[in-house]
């Protein structure tokens, strides 16, 4: 019972250290490393309806260059992101229940918030994070035969998305961390049995790479 109790003790005050620095980090990307072109850039890169050209855009690209992959590839990036929201939104985020850092009472008048309001769900695991870096390490892992080094900027897309929430003051740096991870296992899995199953993206002419070298 003792050592139970001092277990507890001891992970309950590396939690508080986790949760202070993640705080200590966040007030700083929030209003520290800050610049008026990002305030005005990064709540509208964090928009989930900007990007929405963008899945257009490759959902006609797989159709028009994938051939009879292209209908099954779109159906497991749709599963892909279907199953990053649920294991974020539906399942850690209710599970968790961490107050936004923007609902915060002890960061009232401490923070920034960039966006006309604070959403009343929950922070941990950011979202955002996790259907992001899900869709991109999905993408670069079936496409990079074909993309080559193209794809990999989706990682970093997926990154500044997820550095957005945290600055504009609707995520602590460990949601979007955490969310990241999460993200990138799934994509990673989901390639996995993708590129198993299907084969990955191999298409018999120069990739998109090796065309603008």
């Amino acid at each position: 019972m003792v050592h139970n109790l001092l277990l507890e003790t001891f992970f309950q005050r590396i939690i508080d250290q986790v949760v202070a620095f993640d705080t200590w980090l966040f007030l700083k990307i929030n209003t520290v490393f800050t610049h008026p072109i990002l305030d005005t850039v990064l709540p509208l890169w964090r928009d989930s309806e900007l990007w929405v050209p963008l899945y257009f855009f490759l959902i006609i690209f797989a159709i028009m260059n994938f051939g009879k992959q292209g209908w099954t590839w779109i159906l497991f990036a749709i599963i892909n992101v279907t199953l990053t929201d649920q294991a974020s939104s539906s399942l850690i985020k209710k599970w968790v229940a961490r107050i936004r850092p923007c609902n915060e009472e002890a960061l009232v008048g401490k923070m920034r918030l960039l966006l006309e309001h604070c959403s009343g769900g929950f922070s941990f695991t950011s979202s955002h994070a996790t259907n992001h870096f899900g869709f991109a390490v999905f993408v670069f892992l079936t496409t990079r035969h074909f993309m080559g080094k193209w794809s990999r900027w989706l990682l970093l897309w997926a990154a500044t998305i997820s550095y957005s929430q945290v600055y504009v003051g609707v995520h602590y740096p460990v949601d979007v961390l955490v969310g990241a991870l999460l993200g990138t296992g799934i994509g990673a899995l989901t390639a996995r049995y993708y590129n198993q199953k299907i084969g990955p993206i191999r298409i018999d002419q120069p990739s998109l790479s090796s065309s603008h070298e």
